[in-house]
């Protein structure tokens, strides 16, 4: 089962599903806002907040109960490389990080979502919450889950080039993203932005992958996992819900990109000295040389350096031959050969080889 809306209830429908059968899961769980009343803006006008029936919970521990089998069924569905992310607002994710520990999840990161366009705190009684807070975590301590390292520094805005860090800056959901009924209403109050979406599947699962949302809302997991590639399974009780979401979906196509197929974390073909000896891209008993054209050491077969009496590795003899104290540093950014009366970083001659061993493998 792929590529389809469930409408029913998560508790009934999760288990309905085969054991490690998901890759991801994006969960957007009822938050228990425990909102009483009206709120009114400062001019006077009423702003309807989270104060949905889905939201409702009479006492702590019936929230407790619920979040321990949603959390328990995603366990059971998760393959052993697969994880998971919940996001929630303090009023339950703490609840939520501790029954996750207490099932055996392992802590990844915590991130918070700084939303650029808060609602403001109309009554100024406390600081404006703008932020919330998304875990994420394997199914336990021995799983490979999927990071795309590369393609989270590529999506990195704040930090071009950087690591991605656990703080993530992003409007709330307004405007034409928003969707709304005939009237302009919200359809959803926690609509969430599909750019976060995005990030999240793009960064911690592969194309191809499954992806499942239990509390799917207006499907907007569905929409980011069907714009990268990834299939996806969306549980939703709520039929207008279904019927908006099903909407988008059908407007939606794979858009293929770097990101999309994590391109960017792609390892290359690996190759040795002695493959590219034999292959006539290097020579026996050739200079290898420092970046200011110093000869330092002679080229052997086996593709090892002979450095002032002694055989080592490329990568030792770089830090040698730079005087460093570490015991090794990658030869491939030190060292350098004389092609065609110039110096040629033995960089880009093992690309130009990597080139060429891969157009062979694709013929």
């Amino acid at each position: 089962m792929q590529d389809t809306i469930i409408n029913g209830d998560s508790l009934s429908e999760m288990p309905k599903l085969f054991p490690e059968s998901i890759d991801l899961i994006f969960a957007d769980p009822p938050y228990w806002m425990r909102t009483e009343g009206k709120l009114l803006r400062t001019e006077g006008t009423e702003f309807h907040g989270c104060n949905d029936s889905w939201d409702k919970f009479t006492s702590l521990e019936e929230y407790e109960s619920f979040t321990l089998q949603w959390l328990s069924e995603c366990k059971r569905l998760l393959k052993p490389s697969g994880s998971l992310w919940v996001i929630g607002s303090m009023q339950c994710v703490y609840t939520i990080g501790a029954i996750m520990q207490r099932l055996g999840y392992w802590l990844i990161n915590d991130i918070i979502w700084h939303k650029t366009n808060p609602t403001p705190n109309f009554m100024g009684t406390r600081l404006n919450n703008s932020h919330e807070t998304l875990i994420w975590v394997a199914k336990d301590k021995r799983s490979k889950f999927t990071f795309n390292y590369k393609t989270a520094k590529a999506l990195n805005t704040d930090n071009p080039g950087k690591q991605m860090g656990s703080v993530w800056r992003f409007p709330v959901c307004a405007g034409n993203e928003r969707l709304k009924d005939s009237e302009g209403r919200k359809i959803h109050t926690t609509q969430k932005p599909l750019k976060l979406l995005e990030r999240v599947i793009a960064i911690s699962s592969r194309i191809g992958d499954i992806v499942l949302d239990p509390f799917a809302g207006t499907m907007t997991t569905g929409v980011a996992a069907k714009k990268l590639g990834r299939k996806y399974i969306m549980i939703e009780r709520d039929e207008t819900y279904c019927a908006c979401g099903a909407k988008r979906l059908e407007a939606v196509s794979f858009e293929d990109s770097d990101v999309a197929r994590a391109d960017f974390d792609v390892k290359p073909i690996r190759v040795t000295m002695p493959e590219m000896i034999a292959a006539g891209f290097f020579h026996v008993g050739e200079k290898f040389m420092l970046q200011d054209g110093r000869p330092c050491a002679e080229l052997l077969p086996d593709g090892k350096l002979s450095y002032n009496g002694e055989i080592l590795d490329i990568h030792t003899c770089a830090a040698r031959a730079k005087g460093l104290r570490a015991k090794r540093v990658n030869g491939f950014d030190v060292w350098h050969v004389i092609r065609k009366g110039q110096l040629a970083s033995i960089k880009s001659i093992r690309e130009n080889y990597r080139t060429l061993a891969k157009f062979i493998e694709e013929d």
